[in-house]
């Protein structure tokens, strides 16, 4: 791991950009992390690949670092700003017609995520061993974020102790098979108006998730609406399970 640049931000949380083989991520680290005093790690994703420098990613990554965690981010496998093959820019262009057209895109959605999650997985879990070697990292770890990556992640990474999943963004056929294996403590985000998600099928996935511990919170609202207490609340979830 490689960092590039740092800055120290006015709340004392240092920001650095880091690169590692060809992934490119984001380390925040809260003023008091130290080899003595390590942090604990929550691996934050944006939905569907979107890149690690999206706004609200970035405000709420500096909110939990300013609240005692470190919290990482990258740039995945044909995630942000990361090479795509033709068929991911295909399916995005199809994507974009069949919503313009108000046509069904169900599969194209399937042919899109599915092949994200897939790349993505194995970069994040090459990003977690080399955040957990820093002396003032450790564990345990929590997941924030993209809920189709988080359950793949939580189901075959061990190290991730709890994970706050968004109800925004498609999930896979594969992934919501998988949501019966998910057992870690999970708190769950949904908008109880998502103009492009179904609340149905959100609910639906909360119900099939196997953890005996988890929390539902709906708001009223659209996509991009979540109410900032919310990820205020998530940092006090994470700290019932990470601290």
């Amino acid at each position: 791991m490689q960092f590039t640049s740092e800055q120290r931000l006015d709340d004392g949380v240092l920001e650095r950009e880091f690169t590692l083989g060809e992934i490119p991520g984001t380390l925040w680290t809260p003023g008091s992390a130290s080899a003595s005093a390590p942090a604990p790690l929550i691996l934050m994703a944006h939905n569907n690949g979107l890149p690690k420098g999206e706004p609200r990613l970035v405000a709420r990554a500096r909110l939990s670092a300013a609240y005692g965690y470190a919290v990482a981010s990258i740039d995945a496998a044909a995630c942000g700003d990361r090479p795509r093959s033709a068929a991911d820019e295909q399916a995005r262009a199809d994507l974009r017609r069949a919503m313009q057209a108000g046509e069904p895109v169900d599969e194209i959605f399937e042919s899109l995520v599915g092949p994200l999650v897939e790349k993505a997985v194995p970069d994040w879990r090459t990003t977690l061993d080399a955040l957990l070697a820093l002396p003032e990292i450790g564990g345990p770890v929590g997941y924030s974020g993209w809920t189709a990556l988080g359950i793949r992640l939580a189901v075959t990474e061990p190290r991730i102790a709890a994970a706050g999943f968004f109800a925004g963004g498609y999930v896979p056929r594969a992934q919501r098979e998988e949501a019966r294996q998910v057992t870690i403590p999970l708190l769950f985000l949904l908008q109880w108006d998502d103009e492009g998600n179904p609340r149905q099928r959100a609910l639906d996935l909360f119900d099939a998730f196997g953890t005996k511990e988890k929390t539902l919170h709906a708001n009223l609202g659209g996509h991009l609406g979540t109410p900032w207490f919310e990820r205020e609340d998530g940092d006090r979830f994470f700290g019932r399970h990470l601290k």
